[in-house]
């Protein structure tokens, strides 16, 4: 006669797999990873590394669910929730960030940014992250930088062609939220206009505004170029983002689960800038394919002979943290 346990042996065994695999699936914890743009831009590249790195190093226990498009709020009120702890992470632009921490708005000054491999150095530079997440636990309260991420440069783009710093004389320019921004644009000879940027579609079509400024994919992506279809390539400003954690958050985790957060968010600031230039420069070909008006020959030594001498002068008057954030970029070789 066979022995019970030939029968129970496998049955017992099979419902602690089950058991086992059903309370792994209960331990994961699910974690909100906002920001304002769409998917398919270097925000959604940002988080897809982080995601992707944060399930993996925790084994499956820690899940990043994204919510792309403003879902949860433009940039300023993510920046609030992230203080509060109602969101976990957020990638914010540093230009925005200025709204909660004024001298971040040094990432902002123009042409700080030699070029293209400026940035992607400038970001993954341990003394330029330190610098800035030392800043941000210095000066405000609730959330912490993890990371640093891109969007490319910022161009200016309307209905018209800027050749130079004197075709946007007397123009209105939607400019983010920063000192360095409302200092600038007025030296070119334009007025400037704060709005969220959810506004500025509208804004450019009713002409509220005669001129918006970003990076070429989220022109392409948020559909800009309906109602400003020339492009000008003015590379006067490096397009910037930091990756939050909240402190609500951050204090609960182990410190395990820290390390696996800072490897994760290692991986943003290491990978991610160099990803959101390739989609620039896809995103550039797609716009002329469609007929967008590319204006590539910009006199950018029009704005720079304005702009130069007020790069230590701005660094300066933001703050120490800035002045120091601004010379280890420059130094950045």
């Amino acid at each position: 006669m066979p022995s019970v346990g030939k029968f129970i042996g496998p049955a017992i065994i099979a419902m602690v797999l089950t058991f086992s695999a059903g309370a792994g699936a209960q331990d994961a914890k699910h974690y909100r990873f906002a920001y304002d743009q769409p998917r398919n831009t270097g925000y959604s590249i940002a988080g897809d590394l982080f995601g992707d790195k944060l399930k993996e190093l925790s084994k499956g226990t820690m899940i990043v669910d994204q919510y792309p498009g403003a879902q949860l709020g433009q940039e300023p009120q993510l920046l609030q929730l992230v203080k509060a702890g109602d969101i976990d992470f957020a990638i914010i632009s540093s230009a925005n960030t200025a709204t909660i921490s004024p001298q971040a708005g040094v990432m902002s000054l123009h042409f700080l940014f030699r070029d293209e491999a400026h940035v992607i150095k400038g970001l993954a530079d341990p003394k330029v992250f330190e610098a800035l997440k030392t800043m941000i636990d210095e000066t405000t309260q609730g959330l912490h930088v993890i990371a640093t991420g891109s969007q490319g440069v910022r161009h200016m783009y309307s209905k018209k062609e800027i050749r130079n710093v004197g075709d946007i004389k007397g123009l209105k320019v939607r400019v983010q939220a920063t000192a360095t921004e409302d200092l600038m644009f007025p030296l070119y000879g334009a007025q400037t206009v704060h709005m969220p940027f959810g506004s500025v579609y509208t804004s450019l079509q009713t002409g509220v505004v005669d001129v918006a400024e970003n990076s070429i994919n989220v022109y392409l992506v948020n559909k800009h170029y309906e109602v400003a279809p020339v492009l000008n390539i003015t590379e006067h400003e490096a397009n910037n983002a930091l990756v939050f954690v909240s402190d609500k958050a951050w204090q609960g985790f182990s410190a395990e689960q820290k390390q696996w957060v800072l490897k994760a968010a290692d991986e943003v600031s290491q990978k991610e800038p160099a990803k959101a230039f390739e989609l620039e420069k896809t995103a550039a070909a797609k716009l002329k394919s469609i007929g967008v008006k590319v204006v590539t020959d910009v006199d950018k030594k029009s704005f720079t002979a304005i702009a130069d001498p007020y790069l230590d002068k701005l660094a300066k008057d933001l703050g120490p943290h800035a002045e120091k954030i601004k010379n280890l970029i420059r130094a950045v070789n």
